[in-house]
């Protein structure tokens, strides 16, 4: 279950990896989560078409300053010429390129990109093709289960995604019309595992580290990918990887939670500045303190204050009172 897993040319020292989450893994979540040793951390998405356009906000989303190695970029678009134009541009700064098509976003699948690519096979080979060719590092693809019910197509594409030379392929286990409900449906994950040659990296419902063994079990996976269960519990990275090893769940004290929080807020405040930095831990803060005595009340005064010195004396009022 747990191993390094090789991709392409590059090792993770273990097959846990921290998922790529739109408005969420900026760079300041993803050195929190590296402090709990994830194998592999990747990017939010970013727009090929905005690269290929210069926009200097979408770069900022690429920044990678004092994180450890290896870092996977994520890529999204269905042009091709775009899509190469990114991918050389991404691949000199990434150790892996990784493309999405997995996104059920109605603003990115629209256009034709995200999830929707999986309406059409030939276009996923393509794209793929394009990638790998303007690539110089490894490329991986991220994607779900189908568009729908009528449109399960993991596996075929999964075949697609390989012959196009691709070097790793995560799976989630649910259709785009999905979106996040329902279960995950691991079984399409085990199907791809065994029609495909290349690492098959196992994401969806993954809550805890009991859930981690269980779809290694079920899947025969070769890595597993965690997003949503992170938000607020970036820990679980190592728990998972404890677990694994020895069946052990390292309990997590109310002071490494407050010190975990400040910390980030600290990143947060350091990349953006106090005015955003302070509205984008809102959102992280309410994920932190879910499911704590009386985290409603702190919360709500929270998503009032504007300063970063008054939601720090805040939450050191709250963790000394619990």
């Amino acid at each position: 279950m747990l191993k390094k897993l090789k991709i392409g040319n590059v090792e993770l020292q273990n097959n846990i990896i921290l998922a790529p989450m739109a408005g969420l893994t900026d760079l300041p979540f993803r050195l929190i989560c590296e402090k709990y040793n994830p194998g592999l951390t990747v990017t939010e998405m970013v727009s090929s078409k905005a690269l290929y356009y210069n926009d200097e906000k979408t770069k900022q989303l690429l920044k990678m300053d004092g994180e450890k190695r290896p870092i996977s970029a994520q890529i999204f678009g269905s042009d091709i010429e775009s899509m190469a134009y990114s991918a050389n541009y991404v691949s000199k700064i990434a150790d892996i390129v990784d493309i999405n098509m997995g996104c059920p976003a109605p603003k990115v699948v629209k256009n034709g990109d995200g999830s929707k690519l999986l309406l059409d096979l030939d276009k996923v080979y393509e794209i793929v093709r394009a990638v790998v060719k303007s690539s110089s590092v490894p490329v991986t693809v991220k994607m779900r289960k189908g568009w729908d019910s009528e449109h399960i197509v993991a596996v075929e594409a999964a075949k697609a995604v390989e012959s196009a030379g691709a070097s790793a392929v995560a799976i989630h286990g649910r259709t785009r019309s999905e979106y996040y409900t329902g279960t995950a449906d691991w079984n399409i994950i085990k199907k791809v595992k065994e029609n495909v040659r290349i690492p098959v990296i196992g994401n969806g419902d993954i809550k805890s580290p009991e859930d981690a063994k269980r779809i290694f079990e079920q899947t025969n996976c070769d890595g597993i990918m965690i997003g949503r269960a992170t938000l607020g519990k970036p820990w679980i990275l190592e728990q998972i990887r404890t677990y694994l090893e020895d069946g052990t769940i390292r309990k997590i004290p109310n002071t490494e939670i407050l010190e975990t929080i400040l910390n980030h807020i600290n990143l947060e405040v350091k990349e953006k500045g106090e005015y955003t930095g302070v509205r984008e831990m809102r959102k992280h803060i309410c994920y932190y303190l879910k499911g704590l005595p009386g985290a409603s009340l702190v919360r709500d005064k929270i998503n009032h204050l504007d300063s970063k010195e008054e939601v720090e004396k805040e939450l050191m009022d709250y963790f000394h009172i619990i």
